[in-house]
């Protein structure tokens, strides 16, 4: 069957989201344009990957191209509304793409489905007939860095973290290495 490519060039919106209660959450990034909507599901991780990695490609595209970007995103452009619903996963995030298209300016994000085969590099960022269905989304600059500050928010709003060793705080508390197994609770 043939490889779907969503792209959207001029996104109205491209924002990481949760659907659940903080410990059970999950975590999708979603692009609109127009009438259309995708949604794709990742794991927390990529999406705290992908926020950091956003940050430092401007920072390189700024030193290399000697480029006026934006430190900060402008505020009217950070989104903080939530996912727009119902929220329908075109698929599960395996392998993410990031690049700077010099022509347009612009960050290119490309989401890859997960695979069984082993992804070639050539299929990210392109336009191949074969290979897993992707998600293609351009972002200017200001953009980008709209979408990295509300992914860091996105992330922020989980469960706190234990004082001690740093993992998330059930609201019953946790089992902490640091204690030898004395259960914290986040009173303590």
């Amino acid at each position: 069957m043939a490889r779907v490519i969503h792209v959207f060039r001029q996104p109205d919106r491209f924002v990481a989201g949760t659907v659940g209660e903080p410990g059970e959450r999950t975590f999708y990034l979603q692009a609109s344009e127009d009438v259309r909507t995708v949604s794709v599901q990742l794991e927390k991780q990529q999406v705290s990957v992908l926020a950091e990695r956003i940050g430092a490609l401007l920072e390189e595209v700024q030193r290399r191209f000697d480029a006026e970007l934006p430190a900060a995103p402008p505020e009217d452009l950070v989104d903080a509304d939530p996912l727009a619903v119902p929220v329908e996963e075109e698929f599960r995030v395996g392998t993410m793409g990031l690049g700077w298209d010099a022509e347009t300016e612009a960050v290119v994000v490309e989401l890859l489905a997960v695979t069984e085969e082993e992804i070639d590099e050539s299929v990210v960022l392109d336009d191949t007939e074969e290979g897993p269905d992707a998600v293609r989304v351009f972002l200017s600059p200001a953009d980008a860095r709209a979408f990295a500050e509300r992914a860091e928010r996105v992330l922020n709003a989980g469960r706190k973290p234990c004082p001690l060793c740093g993992e998330p705080l059930d609201p019953e508390g946790h089992i902490c290495p640091r204690q030898n197994g004395y259960r914290r609770s986040e009173e303590d």
